[in-house]
């Protein structure tokens, strides 16, 4: 039996990719998000694409697109980000895995799992202690497996107004 990793090619993302991840990162977001397809995301593709412009130049972002020979079945990244040293994590460095994607018809073959597998090796290697991520509902059970569990302290506000 062959497999899984050997079965589909997971290719570091590079510049000349970002077309591929820009439409991901609007795929994504709508299935995130349920919008529809008519929903306009110009703005945040705009936006995007300046983001991996920057990012993969400078390292802060790194990406993973996953293909079955050459059609494009997946992707995810991680983007790095410094914040004040603390007692759990002296160098102060963290990570954010977000752009998790497998295409309907590739999903529960393990595919999510490699990916994220490979972004938590690039957080090791870059000194990372504490990786964060925001799970829907489906993709919930493959990070549990992995070992991330829910944080508790942490509150979010939205939408400040000036």
């Amino acid at each position: 039996m062959q497999n899984i990793n050997e079965k589909y090619e997971y290719k570091k993302a590079t510049i000349e990719d970002i077309d591929e991840l820009v439409r991901t990162r609007i795929i994504v977001l709508r299935a995130a998000n349920k919008l529809s397809d008519r929903e306009d995301m110009s703005e945040v593709e705009k936006q995007s694409r300046e983001y991996y412009k920057r990012a993969l130049r400078t390292g802060e972002h790194i990406a993973y697109l996953v293909y079955d020979n050459e059609k494009f079945i997946g992707a995810g990244g991680v983007s790095f980000y410094q914040v004040m040293p603390t007692y759990h994590n002296p160098r102060g460095k963290k990570a954010y895995i977000m752009n998790m994607y497998t295409a309907p018809e590739y999903r529960r073959q393990g595919i999510a799992y490699r990916t994220l597998d490979l972004l938590v090796a690039e957080a090791k290697e870059q000194g990372v202690l504490q990786i964060a991520l925001e799970a829907t509902q489906m993709g919930r059970s493959v990070y549990e497996k992995y070992g991330f569990s829910a944080m508790q302290d942490e509150m979010e506000l939205l939408n400040i107004k000036e």
